[in-house]
């Protein structure tokens, strides 16, 4: 019986960190926004996509009724308008290739230091990381 509730409390445990990594993801994507200028004033919970610990995908709308997708997560923190995708998993796609497209736009200016390099080539491994979940079928079975 003991093993069966420790099995249990794992489990609680496990739900307890997934849930407070996508509130400090939220309020990450939020911060963010306000670093832009942007005030977000709520979340379209249905159309968001959290896979902890790697990524969270917000749709964020503002009380001047525009919206955005913002990524968070073990990558930059990024944003777009909501109208460059349809979906989460077409944000997902977008952030990839443009992303690719910063990384290359860095490497091929004329200075470029060592810290630009390495945020270049983060860049190119986060790209290459959204992109093989946005490919993952499985991923996205309960979205339209």
């Amino acid at each position: 019986m003991s093993e069966q509730l420790t099995q249990q409390e794992q489990q609680a445990a496990g739900e307890q960190q997934r849930v407070e990594w996508i509130r400090s993801q939220f309020q990450k994507a939020n911060q963010y926004l306000a670093g832009k200028g942007i005030i977000p004033d709520n979340v379209a919970v249905t159309e968001s996509r959290y896979m902890p610990p790697l990524v969270a995908l917000w749709k964020l709308n503002t009380k001047d009724k525009q919206a955005f997708w913002v990524i968070s997560g073990d990558l930059p923190t990024d944003h777009m308008p909501f109208s460059a995708a349809a979906n989460a998993r077409d944000a997902m796609r977008s952030f990839s290739l443009n992303w690719q497209l910063k990384a290359e736009h860095i490497v091929n200016s004329e200075s470029v230091d060592k810290t630009q390099q390495d945020f270049a080539n983060l860049l190119v491994s986060r790209a290459q990381g959204l992109y093989e979940l946005f490919e993952d079928d499985a991923l996205w079975q309960s979205q339209a």
